[in-house]
């Protein structure tokens, strides 16, 4: 089998920031699948998996409610290695095109507090799991360390 494009992408020189992992035409309309990278990979701890979680369900909620974006949002999801998200939207983006949308919502994420939306046993197939300090800091982390202070290096996959 043939490698998928995310395993040829240089790991160990991966910075955080927003990458664009790849572009698809699907019947004439194209989708942006962004690389939304928190953690250096192989070099510093992940995520765990409850604040995860929790940024998945305020990331995914943000998004779907933002005046401007709403409708272009597919998806919003942890990565498996624990080290960011994919965010996929509709267009032919680059990075550069998200930046403020990205600030928008890891400031939302660091300020959140109340109830985790959808955080139910109704909503959720593993609700208990969450752990709305600990992604504060993740998000509050990412904002501070990244976003407010991304270059080249943080915007395009190392060549």
């Amino acid at each position: 089998m043939e490698r998928i494009a995310s395993f040829t992408v240089d790991h160990i020189r991966l910075n955080r920031g927003i990458y664009v992992s790849r572009i698809d035409e699907v019947n004439g309309n194209y989708l942006t699948s962004f690389d939304i990278r928190m953690k250096l990979p192989n070099r510093e701890p992940v995520i765990n998996i409850a604040e995860l979680h929790t940024m998945e369900h305020l990331g995914a909620t943000f998004l779907r409610n933002h005046p401007t974006w709403k409708d272009e949002i597919v998806y919003f999801g942890p990565m498996g290695c624990r080290t960011g998200f994919y965010l996929i939207l509709k267009g032919k983006l680059e990075s550069k095109d998200i930046v403020d949308l990205m600030k928008e919502l890891y400031k939302f994420m660091a300020e959140f507090k109340g109830a985790i939306p959808g955080a139910t046993a109704i909503e959720c197939g593993n609700y208990l799991d969450q752990n709305l300090p600990m992604a504060n800091f993740e998000a509050k982390k990412y904002l501070e360390e990244t976003l407010e202070n991304l270059g080249e290096e943080n915007l395009n996959y190392p060549e």
